[in-house]
């Protein structure tokens, strides 16, 4: 699966618990990366400087749906958020 541009919910639902350029400690879950621009794409992707959690997540329909809504759903269910 590719990734889909402009989506962003790995960037937002999911904690990251490794320094983030901007963010010493991390972002936690819901909170959205401080690299992810207007458009919600990556403004570090591809730089070395990207966290290696993020570098190596890969889309996959299990944890990405059918769409943006259904990602950000299924992140943050799996990141124990409350979507109520």
């Amino acid at each position: 699966m590719e990734c889909r541009a402009g989506c962003g919910a790995c960037c937002i639902a999911p904690s990251i618990s490794t320094p983030i350029p901007g963010l010493g400690r991390g972002k936690r879950g819901g909170e959205r990366c401080p690299h992810l621009d207007e458009n919600n794409l990556c403004k570090i992707f591809g730089k070395p400087e990207r966290p290696a959690v993020c570098s190596g997540f890969q889309a996959e329909e299990l944890f990405c749906g059918t769409c943006r809504e259904e990602a950000m759903k299924i992140l943050s269910e799996l990141e124990g958020l409350d979507n109520s």
